[in-house]
């Protein structure tokens, strides 16, 4: 068997733009090995997508990873019926009739408040204010830590995402995510005889009601808060910004002739705003012929793979009318993001629609900044409307 190739990158071009060095990595071979992240990195879809169901080699239950060590070992970093378990405990917080029944109304609800609040202003930023806000609200009441604010919600995420992708070391990132961390326990500890007493469809509350072990009870809601903060917001933010670079498609929606539904999978094919998700080699695999060793780190490159020009007719392109039914943005197998559903209904079908609408004219009103690769989506957006 061979050794997979190496392929350098450049860490900080990396972040700025991963996609023309991930277009090297997948011509080069199905599987390469960065220096820079000390990592193997499998970049086309198809082996993505078929790979991420063996959970008996690429596993991921990493006990020395950032996340466990930094969050607790939550239901992502565990396999078979132990991730099974937690996911079955959660799913009436976040399974499609309790989106539709309890939580889309509650995101219509608070939409409209901050839309209608930053109306008469006509210019704002779209990260920091808009889509921020609105993906922290709907994280507010999903996890049931409504005695935190937005803001506070949006900061704890952002430090446990920095945390989690701290391959460097850096010992100020690892204290800022500690913090948060401590903070959501804070919160947690307040909010568990309120929801002893009234129980409602929150995460917290269903895990309690499941009577999960008060560690993986706190696992899970930070894995929420990591996960379900930055991607809708960066979602919110990206699409804006794509339709608003791109008037052929978005006189495509505005027309009818495709949906926000649509409007929506074919951005986070594009621009998946979750890049990676790591797993741990738990014993030798051959993968096409090359060779990966047990305890080796594996980025499954879910970004690569919803660019790959052997599955996607127009790869590189925000085209609405290609076929993305094939993305793995949302991942693929027994981890396929479990708040999926919430994160559709938020954004396609209720601050997609009330954004366009509530804000006529809406225009971009400065440059834009992108960045990421493991997690990626706008960081500053000045847009004005009509007031």
């Amino acid at each position: 068997m061979a050794q997979a190739p190496a392929v350098a990158i450049d860490p900080h071009v990396f972040w700025e733009d991963p996609y023309p060095a991930l277009k090297v990595m997948r011509d080069t071979a199905p599987v390469v090995y960065v220096p820079q992240l000390d990592a193997y990195l499998i970049t086309r879809r198809d082996d993505i997508f078929e790979n991420e169901k063996k959970i008996d080699i690429f596993s991921s239950d990493q006990p020395e990873g950032l996340m466990t060590k930094l969050m607790g070992q939550n239901l992502m970093r565990k396999d078979g019926a132990a991730h099974m378990a937690e996911r079955k405990a959660i799913f009436p917080s976040v399974s499609p009739k309790t989106v539709k029944n309890v939580w889309k109304d509650a995101f219509e609800d608070f939409t409209d408040r901050i839309l209608t609040e930053l109306h008469p202003l006509g210019q704002a930023d779209m990260v920091g204010d808009i889509a921020m806000r609105i993906s922290s609200e709907a994280l507010r009441i999903i996890t049931g830590l409504t005695n935190m604010t937005w803001q506070e919600l949006d900061a704890v995420s952002q430090g446990m995402i920095d945390g989690c992708a701290n391959y460097a070391g850096n010992p100020e990132v690892e204290a800022r995510c500690h913090r948060a961390t401590a903070q959501i326990d804070h919160c947690i500890d307040d909010m568990i005889p309120v929801l002893a007493a009234k129980p409602d469809h929150s995460l917290l509350s269903v895990q309690l009601q499941a009577g999960l072990p008060d560690d993986q009870i706190r696992a899970n809601v930070k894995l929420a808060i990591s996960g379900g903060q930055n991607e809708p917001r960066d979602v919110i933010a990206g699409l804006t910004w794509a339709l608003l670079t791109h008037p052929d498609q978005m006189a495509l929606v505005q027309s009818g002739a495709v949906t926000w539904m649509q409007a929506f999978d074919e951005y986070a094919r594009w621009m998946s705003p979750v890049g990676m998700s790591p797993r741990r080699v738990a014993k030798a695999y051959d993968l096409h012929g090359i060779s990966l060793p047990p305890e080796a780190r594996v980025f499954l490159m879910f970004g690569a793979g919803n660019r790959d020009e052997r599955v996607f007719a127009n790869p590189d392109a925000f085209d609405l009318t290609q076929d993305c039914s094939a993305s793995i943005a949302f991942g693929a197998g027994p981890h396929f993001c479990a708040g999926a559903w919430a994160s559709r209904c938020l954004i396609a079908e209720v601050a997609m629609p009330m954004i366009f609408d509530r804000m006529p004219g809406l225009r971009l009103d400065g440059p834009t900044r992108i960045g990421g690769w493991a997690f990626r989506g706008p960081l500053e957006m000045p847009v004005a409307w009509d007031t």
